[in-house]
């Protein structure tokens, strides 16, 4: 085994082996993955008791990888954090933003365009086009997202309802999902999106939806979600922030480069849907446009 030399490494070593590890292993790995930068300096006691196992236990894990015991491990997340760091400075450098806090907005700014660069550059070209076929033709698409995800499902929706046909919002009346999923089936995609800590219906429902042999996709934070193993495809979201509060920038850049493939795969069917949605949309006098048609303020 080759000994992982950067947090990178380690990180694609403990997706790729996630399933072989044993439940104690796979908590260890879960935390690994899901907060590196809280187990950068926490001591292997600590470790062992935030996902509660013993401490030989982390330390025959960390051999297990190939490293040389638990200060090593420790190390490779600290260099997570300096790279965060650097990369941080980088931006700052940059000094666009004169604002009075603008430490706080440089920062904001600076982690968002990097979670966006390191989710896109992550993407499999081939899970990409295979989301993105499934998507195009499908009978019909599910979009379930829940708490601080509600806002990406809501948009994948929207925006996918304007270049086809049969998509659905799952969720939004919790008591209901159960009815909702009823209509999927192996024709059809489901698509779960969710982060740590991880809405228990939205991984149940992709657990339904591919029991009934629906292609299922998953937008989430890490390998270690529990919406990886119910997924046909997943994609992971960078979401770290300046503070307490992940960032879901990256899932809005992630779910409108979806809507806008599958809206060039679809091609001149996208073009008639757009145009009666355009038609509708003026029928109805949606949009403000100035003065109305009458003349009149309104």
């Amino acid at each position: 085994m080759v000994e992982p030399t950067s947090y990178k490494d380690l990180e694609a070593l403990l997706r790729e082996r996630l399933h072989e590890f044993t439940p104690n292993q796979r908590r260890i790995a879960q935390q690994l993955l899901s907060d590196p930068e809280g187990c950068a300096f926490q001591t292997v006691s600590e470790l062992a008791g935030s996902v509660g196992v013993n401490e030989s236990t982390v330390v025959r894990f960390a051999n297990a990888l190939g490293l040389r015991g638990y200060p090593q491990l420790a190390r490779l997340c600290q260099q997570r954090l300096r790279e965060q760091a650097q990369l941080l400075e980088r931006f700052d450098a940059l000094n666009y933003l004169e604002t009075v806090d603008g430490e706080l907005l440089g920062r904001t700014v600076a982690y968002d365009q990097a979670n966006i660069a390191r989710t896109f550059a992550n993407v499999d070209p081939d899970s990409w086009q295979q989301a993105v076929r499934a998507l195009s033709t499908s009978r019909a698409v599910g979009v379930v997202g829940l708490r601080k995800s509600f806002a990406a499902s809501t948009l994948l929706a929207y925006l996918l309802r304007l270049v086809r046909d049969e998509v659905h919002e799952l969720g939004t009346l919790p008591a209901m999902l159960p009815d909702g999923l009823r209509r999927f089936g192996p024709d059809d995609v489901v698509v779960g999106i969710s982060i740590h800590r991880y809405a228990r219906d939205t991984v149940r429902a992709l657990e339904v939806a591919r029991a009934a042999g629906a292609t299922t996709i998953a937008l989430t934070d890490n390998a270690s979600s529990p919406l990886t193993p119910q997924s046909d495809v997943s994609f992971y979201v960078d979401v770290a922030g300046v503070s307490l509060l992940r960032s879901v920038t990256a899932f809005t850049s992630m779910v409108q480069a979806l809507a806008s493939a599958v809206a060039t795969e679809l091609g001149t069917h996208t073009r008639s849907a757009l145009l009666l949605e355009e038609k509708l949309l003026a029928d109805f006098d949606v949009y403000h446009d100035g003065p109305s048609r009458s003349g009149g303020a309104r």
